[in-house]
């Protein structure tokens, strides 16, 4: 028995890296995107205004996120049916596609409008890939994770998201330290897309090795009774396909809770990381290499805090730290959105994005976990995912859309109250929410499974339950 333990252990961390690795992939090709089009928007969207071009932009980097709905739900629904294994090679296979597209396409001088819309084509294609790959990652990574560690583990999915990001932001400052700007604009925006389509080739094949959720397993060859959050029975597992839209049905609740729970992390994330970099060199005035190294650093320690909440949510449970990002949130993004816009040092500034990158840790250091623990097995994936990426796609995607176009009018301050009210209502969800992490599917499931065996890798999915709080 003392032999077994720390072989299983080591199984969980090595499946967590694969899953991550690629997760990491992923997300950096997706921000490649925002870090670069500052250099790429007049390749294909001429003008002579940067505002505009940027605008261009933005709103293509908010049409892919359209597209997310629809990877949640058909990766969601393939995860569920075929495995997590399968649904996030697949992702991966996608997300290349969309990267080596942009990489390839000419400009606007050289086939006209024809530029535009194959930066388009290929932003649905990650848009639909990442969709996939949030659900799936954070429903493997749940799955695998350690009882009683679940947060800890979890928390990895944003660790690599983020570190994804920064892996962008360091390929940006790498190329500005060798490239002049005019190379930059000119063609040095394309190398980060071929470095992030060679690299999710590599993660498909890394992701084949991977070992399938012993749940999902356990699941595919059980078919037995549920209940819904409130203990009610339903009948979907015999009536409905697993992964199927009318399986999903059967949870209203936890669907409604997912959107609350996202609505507000989704603005305040990409507010503080993605738009960032943008009110920092328009609104601000900083010059676009310094910006590079205080977001860099910034994320750099946000990536750090992710595992170490994670671990606390695992011990003071998960609805602690959701309510310390809804009222810190709520009352400070005002201020400090505010007092940003007037710090032209560096450090000043630096240390504005890291309060609000320390706040916001309190939503994405588990909000993986959160979701996953609502759901049983057989929809896990696709309760996550579809409500989870519809929430993004409204207001996720369009944040900075909304915060440029804002600036534009003249209103730019407008936006940080938008936030700020975005998150005073997730806030609602997580006051009145039950906590999941004492009472969680997944650590029920897991507990079954352990009874049945002996080892750990279960045979049948148990009854659904989750109590009160």
């Amino acid at each position: 028995m003392t032999t077994t333990k720390p072989v299983g252990e080591r199984r969980v961390v090595a499946n967590v890296l694969r899953g991550s690795i690629g997760n990491l992939v992923e997300w950096y090709d997706w921000y490649v995107y925002a870090a670069f089009s500052i250099y790429f928007a007049k390749t294909f969207f001429p003008s002579g205004d940067p505002t505009a071009q940027l605008l261009s932009t933005a709103a293509v980097f908010a049409v892919g996120f359209l597209m997310r709905p629809l990877g949640g739900w058909l990766l969601g629904r393939y995860a569920d049916k075929y495995g997590r294994r399968s649904a996030l090679t697949l992702s991966v296979t996608v997300m290349a596609s969309g990267s080596l597209l942009i990489a390839v396409t000419p400009g606007y001088q050289t086939i006209g409008i024809a530029a535009p819309v194959l930066l388009l084509l290929a932003r649905l294609l990650q848009g639909l890939s990442v969709g996939g790959e949030y659900a799936t990652s954070a429903t493997y990574l749940s799955e695998v994770a350690s009882a009683g560690k679940r947060g800890f583990y979890s928390s990895f999915q944003y660790v690599t998201l983020v570190a994804g990001q920064l892996v962008a932001l360091g390929v940006q400052i790498i190329l500005q330290q060798f490239l002049d700007k005019a190379q930059m604009y000119d063609w040095g925006w394309r190398i980060p897309f071929v470095i992030g389509a060679a690299a999710a080739l590599i993660v498909m094949w890394l992701r084949r090795s991977m070992d399938e959720s012993a749940q999902f397993e356990a699941a595919a060859a059980e078919s037995v009774p549920l209940v819904n959050s409130m203990g009610d029975a339903v009948t979907a597992s015999s009536t409905a396909p697993r992964g199927s839209l009318r399986m999903l049905m059967q949870y209203p609740r936890e669907c409604l809770l997912v959107v609350g729970l996202t609505l507000g992390g989704t603005v305040a994330f990409y507010t503080y990381t993605t738009y960032m970099q943008k009110y920092m060199k328009l609104s601000v005035g900083i010059p676009e290499e310094t910006v590079s190294w205080i977001n860099f650093f910034a994320l750099l320690a946000f990536v750090v805090l992710q595992p170490l909440a994670g671990a606390l949510s695992d011990r003071i449970g998960r609805r602690k730290l959701l309510i310390f990002f809804g009222v810190a949130g709520t009352l400070l993004t005002v201020p400090i959105m505010t007092i940003l816009g007037q710090t032209k040092n560096p450090i000043g500034a630096w240390a504005l994005m890291m309060g609000a990158l320390v706040i916001v840790t309190g939503y994405t250091s588990i909000n993986a976990i959160v979701k996953a623990e609502l759901f049983p097995t057989k929809i896990r994936a696709l309760g996550v995912g579809l409500p989870y990426a519809l929430t993004v796609a409204i207001f996720g995607g369009t944040a900075e859309t909304i915060a440029l176009t804002l600036k534009k009018a003249g209103h730019e301050s407008v936006y940080f109250w938008y936030v700020a009210g975005c998150i005073a209502i997730s806030l609602l969800t997580y006051l009145f929410m039950r906590e999941t992490s004492a009472s969680s599917t997944i650590e029920a499931e897991q507990a079954a499974a352990d009874a049945g065996t002996g080892t750990g890798v279960g045979t049948a999915e148990p009854e659904r339950r989750l109590t009160t709080a």
